[in-house]
């Protein structure tokens, strides 16, 4: 695990992403975005309550919400503005889901 995650920290430090030289920011990085990947493909096993959608979309919007902070924190240039957009666009639009169909759930 030591190993794969330092390979990675070196790739995105390589590519110029990465802010931060300790570490932190590329061990960040790989949290986030496996965080941003499994809740996208949470989307697709949500319950057919009410309730359960409610929920699911909450737990979307607060993982898309701790990925923009760390994109904000540790990338730069193009790749920032872009992985910002991204998450958050998503974090938008489930948001305004949560204001229109989630009152009191």
């Amino acid at each position: 695990m030591r190993t794969s995650l330092c390979a990675a920290a070196l790739l995105v430090v390589a590519s110029g992403g990465a802010r931060a030289t300790d570490g932190t920011c590329a061990r960040d990085l790989l949290v986030a975005q496996s965080s941003q990947k499994m809740a996208i493909e949470r989307l697709d096993t949500l319950g057919d309550s009410e309730a359960d959608r409610c929920r699911g979309w909450r737990q979307h919007v607060d993982t898309m919400r701790r990925a923009a902070t760390v994109y904000g924190r540790c990338l730069s240039g193009a790749e920032r503005s872009e992985r910002l957009a991204q998450v958050q666009g998503s974090e938008k639009e489930f948001s305004e889901l949560l204001r229109s169909r989630c009152k009191g759930r």
